[in-house]
């Protein structure tokens, strides 16, 4: 499956969400989204980011920007996570890895020549019409949520891009 490229149409989801219920992209219709995907629950780069991308929650809601986390980790796991660090970015969880694949972020990767499936980390900023308005792919955490918390600002202001 080709990855979602910028201009694309948002594959579409509804999955279950941390502390029960679903989450679907058609919750954010109207309103700017990003959507980061990340390998796994409680690992040192994972933990990092959401807890990056919690520090800013209010920054990026007063800027009108939603926040949602993805992974193949399954609810109980996300609930174990947003407990033990306060987290405060709302979780989906692919178990089937079927919405990771439409967005092209399951990939094979390679550690120490041992290859592998795994998910991308990828971040995307989706407009209120459900385009992929920004992507960030391979992501690095090191500034990472300030650049993508400007942007989203800059954009939901309406900033060209």
């Amino acid at each position: 499956m080709a990855k979602v490229a910028t201009g694309d149409k948002a594959p579409d989801f509804t999955l279950p969400r941390d502390g029960g219920g679903t989450v679907s992209l058609s919750d954010f219709r109207g309103k700017w989204l990003v959507l980061f995907f990340y390998p796994k629950d409680d690992t040192p780069t994972c933990t990092t980011e959401a807890i990056d991308f919690s520090a800013k929650a209010d920054a990026f809601t007063a800027a009108g920007v939603s926040l949602l986390g993805m992974s193949p980790d399954p609810v109980k796991k996300h609930d174990k996570f947003v407990k033990k660090y306060s987290l405060k970015t709302p979780l989906a969880s692919d178990e089937t890895k079927d919405i990771c694949e439409a967005y092209g972020v399951w990939v094979e990767k390679s550690l120490y020549g041992r290859k592998y499936m795994g998910v991308e980390r990828t971040t995307l900023l989706i407009a209120p019409d459900g385009t992929v308005a920004k992507l960030w792919e391979k992501v690095k955490i090191s500034g990472h949520i300030d650049e993508v918390l400007q942007e989203a600002t800059a954009r939901a202001a309406g900033a060209p891009a």
